[in-house]
């Protein structure tokens, strides 16, 4: 995949009391789910291509793999900041890096990536990124 540079973004989210486990801080689990709405928000608001556009296409993005490196925990109504950006992109698929951050002690709970695929929705097989698309999120 691509060395080349790519614009991060950002999407504020606060803990919910469905967020937190029985130890009393968030589930393990719901670290991806705020990267997978992090992202979301982000294709939409920063990249100006929001899932439903791929998905008017025939096109849907799945994690082939996650990486995530458990930091510190956040607990019921922490305010945090997901930070994501492409670090690499070719006609295969892409990888996203991320970062969630204590909004008020601007530590990192975690971080990592996540490479995703590109299938085609009428098949559920891996598809070609289309070059217009690699274009758009190469800016």
């Amino acid at each position: 995949m691509s060395e080349q540079k790519y614009a991060t973004f950002e999407t504020e989210f606060r803990v919910r009391p469905d967020d937190i486990d029985m130890f009393q801080h968030v589930h393990n689990s719901k670290y991806f789910d705020y990267v997978l709405a992090a992202r979301y928000d982000q294709m939409e608001r920063c990249y100006g291509m929001a899932m439903e556009k791929f998905i008017e296409r025939g096109f849907g993005w799945v994690v082939r793999t996650a990486h995530v490196d458990y930091k510190r925990a956040l607990t019921m109504g922490d305010y945090f900041i997901v930070k994501t950006g492409i670090s690499s992109i070719n006609d295969k698929g892409c990888r996203v890096a991320f970062t969630i951050t204590n909004k008020a002690t601007t530590k990192v709970c975690c971080d990592g990536w996540f490479d995703y695929v590109m299938i085609d929705m009428a098949t559920g097989r891996g598809a070609k990124v289309p070059d217009d698309v690699i274009a758009h999120y190469s800016k």
